[in-house]
């Protein structure tokens, strides 16, 4: 692992490092705060996946967790959104696919498969990292992200119930597979039999099976994606008659920036310590 940065904050640090993924077969960049109680003794992991177009960056500059996260004492881990590289396959007049536009989910189709494999970097290579050079509690880990980032946390969370204390999401696509943004990725890296779409589809794991005990789900009502890419309403539908706990937030004015996220980021965070603590 390689130190790019390290920087006390609120008597933490905030570190970015990067290394060579067997998962991705490339260098991959992410970002860890540590809170202060790390020194004495490990603690809780909160991992926090962002969306489209964005790397490690964009929340570590603009989500305003660290002064909570340290007085919390939770890790916050921040993965990029992709592999990246000059030999990594994409697309690049589509924001939609490519660099910055991993989806969460391990590709089967050529040319993609050889580097996006997300999935796999996400549940087990990364966190076999943070734990190794971290002061981390592996037994306490919980989830959320934003748009992609939430599509992500959700249908991990729906895939790894045993792992997650709990999971959140401001403003999550939660259902892929028919979103005018992610329909057309989701079938250049798992091709065009739609069955292999569901493992990546909130409302789609639900449908087959898939449990969660709740979900905190904060989304703006002036957001320009809410009625063709993220539609929550339709998670709502896809939970009735199952076991499952949803806590829906709709916010006048707010839209789909960092102002929203960093507007409720505090809220998810102390969400998250509650149920890390049980």
């Amino acid at each position: 692992m390689n130190i790019i940065s390290q920087n006390t904050a609120f008597g933490g640090m905030q570190g970015v490092f990067s290394h060579e993924s067997e998962a991705c077969k490339c260098e991959m960049t992410f970002a860890v705060f540590v809170p202060p109680q790390a020194i004495k003794e490990p603690r809780p992991v909160l991992w926090y996946l962002s969306g489209l177009t964005c790397t490690h960056a964009n929340v570590m500059e603009k989500g305003e967790y660290r002064r909570m996260a340290a007085e919390l004492g939770l890790i916050i881990v921040c993965p990029d959104t992709s592999p990246r590289g000059n030999d990594v396959p994409d697309e690049l007049t589509n924001w939609q696919m490519g660099k910055g536009a991993g989806f969460y989910l391990d590709a089967t189709e050529t040319p993609w498969a050889e580097n996006y494999q997300m999935y796999t970097y996400i549940t087990e290579e990364l966190p076999a990292l943070i734990s190794k050079q971290f002061r981390a509690d592996m037994s306490r880990q919980s989830i959320f992200g934003h748009s992609m980032g939430g599509h992500g946390a959700m249908t991990i969370a729906l895939k790894n119930p045993d792992r997650f204390k709990s999971c959140s999401a401001f403003a999550p696509i939660v259902q892929p597979s028919t979103a005018d943004w992610s329909a057309p990725a989701l079938e250049k890296y798992l091709g065009s039999d739609k069955t292999a779409w569901r493992r990546y589809d909130a409302c789609a794991l639900v449908e087959d099976g898939a449990r969660f005990p709740e979900f905190l789900i904060d989304q703006g009502k002036a957001d320009s994606f809410l009625e063709n890419g993220l539609r929550p309403w339709l998670f709502e539908d896809a939970i009735k008659g199952t076991d499952i706990s949803l806590t829906l937030r709709m916010h006048e004015r707010y839209d789909h920036s960092y102002y929203f996220i960093s507007s409720f980021m505090e809220d998810h965070l102390k969400w998250h310590a509650e149920r890390l603590e049980k």
